[in-house]
């Protein structure tokens, strides 16, 4: 049974085209380069390649998830596209880590303070895997970097009786976010032509540390908390539609970024030649309202950005405008390179955990899941899960997330409801909070006893993995 299964999932990959249907309209420069990194799921799924073939299988769509435990029951599912491109394009990855360091006390004698932190990354592809899968296998190595630069400073926080005043503590882990996701996208740059990594990625990241949380978001992959049946929105999407002003003000203060077929400003509905000589609505990239001109020819140039809501692109051909890559990426219309008008800053949002009970969590995801989940539906399956589920409760809520925006296949994959279900790739953690705010409960009893206690005079900065395979992968 196992190998006749076997047999007809690699049929079907197998019978898709190498390179896939990209994002469409896109173009890229074809390079014949070695991936940096081979294709594969998060390493946490432990597949095999026979079981990592079958996990692309496009007519069965597998819901996925890990066979170990993941820190505190995280919970992850996700699942493959109905055959946009050849292999899953969202990538994840958790890693577990330690600040670690040896502060002299006022009595002369050391303490040593081991500060654990957890990380969550989630990475949606498009126009291949190369990009999801470097900042899978990097990012988290460059974000460690970054807090052991800051950890003094963070340290003087935590050392003073723990202060409530912590703002400076979460401007230097927000630093270290963004400086982080600028020097990934810098090094897929560096990296362009010495490994295959065409195409780009959104980024999505929680950071688990002394007791918040801090969600780095770059796209239009989503992160919310949820309890009982209600949210709270913990980023927000980064669309050509709503980065609008920010997009076409860059158009209109460096024009040449536009070449010849593109003008920053808009108007009610695209004129046409007919229209010239005509009075027409129009605003520049730095009106709110709307004003009347006379069309001329410079008018019939396209606007920066075209289509409205989910349709949306820049110069016609980009539907997200953060995230890491997108080096090569040319408009449909003519070679003029897009990146200058995506950005990889994210925005970083701040919770504080305060958690009384399990039911707390944190879910991230990509677009896949929210283009037909909107945050009151994954509240309600996620506290319908909770409720049912005794054992792996936090894996079976990811997985019904999942399955529910996945939907059935009859015709055509559908909801319950009859409405489409989402084509697109689906991942999904669900995170409970509650275990960090105990975890940083637990770090600030044993900083007070350690107040008492002498300890060695290294200092040590180090990253833990649970595994041995986290660090070689």
């Amino acid at each position: 049974m196992f190998n006749r299964f076997k047999s007809a999932v690699i049929g079907v990959v197998s019978g898709l085209e190498a390179n896939g249907p990209a994002i469409e309209g896109t173009q890229y420069n074809k390079v014949t380069l070695a991936p940096k990194f081979p294709y594969g799921r998060p390493h946490f799924l432990s597949l095999g390649d026979d079981e990592v073939q079958m996990s692309a299988d496009h007519k069965l769509r597998p819901i996925i998830h890990p066979s170990k435990p993941l820190p505190y029951d995280t919970g992850y599912a996700e699942c493959v596209n109905a055959g946009k491109s050849r292999w899953n394009e969202d990538q994840a990855v958790y890693r577990q880590g330690v600040l670690s360091k040896t502060i002299q006390n006022e009595a002369g004698t050391f303490n040593k303070y081991a500060v654990p932190y957890t990380y969550y990354g989630i990475f949606d592809g498009h126009a291949g895997v190369g990009a999801a899968l470097c900042a899978a296998h990097q990012l988290h190595h460059i974000i460690h970097e970054k807090l052991v630069d800051a950890q003094d400073d963070i340290w003087v926080d935590f050392n003073e009786k723990n202060s409530p005043t912590t703002k400076p503590r979460d401007l230097l882990i927000i630093g270290a976010l963004e400086s982080a996701f600028s020097e990934m996208d810098q090094l897929l740059l560096e990296d362009k032509n010495k490994y295959q990594a065409a195409g780009g990625c959104t980024a999505l990241v929680a950071l688990f540390i002394l007791g918040k949380l801090y969600v780095a978001n770059a796209g239009d992959s989503r992160a919310i908390i949820c309890k009982g049946d209600t949210f709270l929105p913990m980023s927000m999407d980064f669309t050509p539609e709503n980065e609008r002003d920010r997009i076409r003000r860059l158009a209109q203060e460096q024009p040449l970024l536009l070449g010849k077929e593109y003008t920053s400003k808009e108007y009610l509905a695209q004129p046409k030649s007919g229209d010239l000589g005509k009075t027409v609505m129009f605003r520049d990239a730095y009106m709110k309202g709307w004003a009347y001109k006379t069309l001329q020819p410079d008018d019939l140039k396209i606007s920066v950005i075209t289509g409205q809501g989910k349709r949306s692109r820049v110069m016609g051909t980009i539907g997200v405008t953060r995230g890491f890559g997108d080096h090569d990426l040319t408009a449909v219309y003519q070679k003029m390179p897009i990146k200058p008008f995506l950005s990889s800053h994210p925005e970083v949002q701040v919770y504080k955990i305060a958690s009384t009970d399990d039911k707390e969590v944190l879910i991230m995801g990509t677009d896949g899941l929210w283009d037909v989940v909107d945050g009151y539906k994954a509240a309600e399956i996620i506290d319908k899960s909770l409720n049912a589920f005794e054992d792996k409760k936090y894996v079976s809520a990811a997985t019904c997330l999942v399955g529910y925006a996945r939907g059935s296949l009859t015709n055509f994959w559908q909801l319950k409801s009859g409405k489409p279900a989402s084509c697109d790739d689906i991942s999904v953690f669900v995170i409970p909070l509650l275990p960090y705010k105990l975890e940083y409960q637990e770090l600030v009893s044993r900083s007070v006893v350690n107040e008492s206690n002498s300890a060695s005079t290294t200092t040590n900065n180090e990253i833990v993995c649970e595994n041995e395979n986290f660090l070689s992968c």
